[in-house]
């Protein structure tokens, strides 16, 4: 069951001299993400500023991501693996106001699919502890149903406000895999949003940013009853097997 919890259920790595605190998790985050020879785009917005990166060092990510994070920034990852030829844009490291982003065409593969379950509430303010747990019952609710549809175990993980799912997958980045995974995702938020809880539809196209976990959502200001909260994983499968995605259709 997915729970809130403060304990870590990730798989445990040795981490790099210097990487502590929400750095140590940003890199955890990474090494269970991405794998080996990945480049992915940091992305991070703060006010009008935007600030991006290009990184297959993980290391050089998680310093660079917790020191936008402790300025205040939200901090965003491409959840799939960019083209190499990318990283020399800002080559492991930060450019302010970049010129240039990933666009979908510059995904090489996509390797997840993400179900973000986001509790409805007005825009620009955080979730309450309540809303928040109507969030992570109805991930609870989605994974057991997939787990029926014969799809692996996800990766599970608490996006500050809500909870997320990824479920590994291996689908090249054309027009079928967009439809496909529109598909599911549409039929998931047919069958399971409602007033409470939306499955978010939007994050279908393969540059789609995704919170970069040890990081801190914040929406609107910090309050006692909405409080900004860090991201982080909450579990990882002991392996990374590959679900065969297939359509789910609104009436199963």
């Amino acid at each position: 069951m997915i729970e809130e919890r403060t304990g870590r259920n990730f798989t445990l790595k040795s981490l790099p001299e210097g990487l502590d605190g929400n750095a140590a998790e940003i890199w955890r985050t990474a090494q269970n993400l991405f794998e080996k020879g990945d480049v992915v785009e940091v992305r991070a917005f703060k006010g009008r500023k935007t600030a991006s990166g290009y990184f297959n060092d993980f290391e050089a990510l998680a310093s660079r991501a917790a020191s936008l994070d402790n300025g205040g920034y939200q901090v965003y990852v491409t959840l799939n693996p960019v083209v190499p030829a990318l990283l020399s844009r800002y080559c492991n490291r930060i450019e302010q106001g970049p010129e240039a982003t990933t666009k979908d065409g510059e995904i090489s593969q996509r390797r997840w699919l993400p179900i973000d379950l986001d509790p409805v509430r007005p825009t620009l303010i955080s979730a309450s502890d309540e809303e928040k747990r109507a969030a992570f019952e109805r991930a609870n609710e989605i994974k057991g149903y997939l787990e029926g549809k014969e799809f692996y175990d996800p990766i599970e993980a608490d996006s500050g406000d809500g909870a997320h799912l990824l479920y590994r997958i291996e689908l090249p980045n054309d027009p079928e895999s967009l439809t496909l995974v529109s598909g599911v995702l549409h039929s998931l938020d047919s069958l399971f949003s409602d007033n409470a809880v939306n499955v978010d539809k939007s994050v279908v196209n393969a540059a789609r940013l995704w919170k970069l976990y040890g990081t801190t959502a914040r929406k609107g200001d910090d309050s006692e009853d909405r409080p900004h909260r860090r991201s982080r994983l909450l579990k990882v499968p002991g392996s990374s097997e590959v679900s065969g995605i297939r359509r789910i259709e609104p009436c199963e």
